[in-house]
């Protein structure tokens, strides 16, 4: 399927944009079985494993600074705290927060990253991108949803699925997704000509920033407590560095990006850098945003 067979309309309530029309289940489910996860697959091999392991210091530092956040928001330590981390890939953060002490649960559509967590003694199982309910009745205090509602067919059912029946009163939601169509990206396109190359369905079905995840999240009775940004990787394009199309360059533009984090985390600039991608995210820039919310 080509992103050419697909419009883009803005959701009536929320105003994040979306893919019409929405592929089948079937469709997505054969497109996570057979193509998500292949390192022949160019636009996302950043979810390949090969990958997470050779970046496994870089994201780390993120799930330090994920876990250190949410020790903040629920005054105390994830140890023996349930997190259901839906849509988990070849579950790294989960046994990121397994090492903190958390109860952790994970589910995801690729049967080649849950046979690995199996392997690793996590307690990950299959499912599709609609089906959250698989642990029966459990509640869980965290539920991560990173990099995955921009995948689900239904983003408004998938956010309060999770809140009706997943996550306990008073629970934590953490979302993460891409931040397109942001200033940077709109302005790439017009300097290198390209076209909006971050449209990828049936890959990315949902396209949002940070006043419209906000805006569906408080729609279905959650509180954000936080929201943050990630480096505008698109201002290597203007800077000249057109990596569209060139994994090559894409490679090298992401490890300038490593080191600029790596090297004010080593010399005690955490603090500035968190402030940074937070005042980042208030004008929607930033290539991800990111956001903890409280089921209220």
């Amino acid at each position: 399927m080509l992103a050419e067979k697909y419009d883009i309309r803005k959701h009536p309530k929320y105003g994040f944009l979306q893919v019409f029309p929405t592929p089948t289940m079937e469709e997505i489910a054969k497109y996570y079985a057979d193509e998500f996860y292949s390192s022949a697959y160019p636009q996302l091999n950043n979810s390949s494993l090969e990958v997470q392991e050779r970046d496994k210091e870089y994201n780390d530092s993120h799930r330090e600074d994920m876990y250190l956040t949410l020790c903040e928001l629920t005054n105390s330590s994830l140890e023996g705290k349930k997190v259901l981390d839906f849509g988990c890939g070849w579950a790294q953060t989960l046994k990121y927060f397994k090492s903190k002490g958390a109860d952790c649960y994970g589910c995801d559509p690729a049967i080649e990253a849950v046979t690995y967590g199996k392997q690793q003694g996590l307690n990950v199982v299959l499912t599709q991108m609609d089906t959250l309910r698989v642990f029966n009745d459990i509640k869980f205090d965290v539920v991560l949803l990173l990099n995955v509602l921009e995948h689900v067919a239904d983003p408004v059912k998938t956010i309060a699925e999770i809140k009706r029946d997943i996550l306990k009163k008073d629970g934590i939601l953490v979302v993460e997704v891409p931040n397109d169509y942001n200033v940077f990206q709109e302005c790439a396109t017009q300097v290198h000509q390209l076209r909006k190359w971050w449209i990828a369905p049936p890959a990315h079905l949902n396209y949002f920033n940070k006043d419209t995840l906000l805006s569906l999240l408080e729609g279905q009775g959650f509180s954000p407590e936080l929201t943050t940004g990630s480096f505008p990787l698109e201002m290597f394009l203007l800077f000249g560095d057109n990596y569209v199309g060139n994994p090559a360059l894409g490679r090298a533009c992401h490890e300038r990006r490593v080191a600029f984090e790596m090297n004010l985390k080593k010399y005690g600039y955490n603090k500035q850098l968190q402030d940074f991608y937070k005042a980042l995210a208030q004008v929607n820039l930033g290539r991800q945003i990111l956001t903890y919310a409280r089921a209220s």
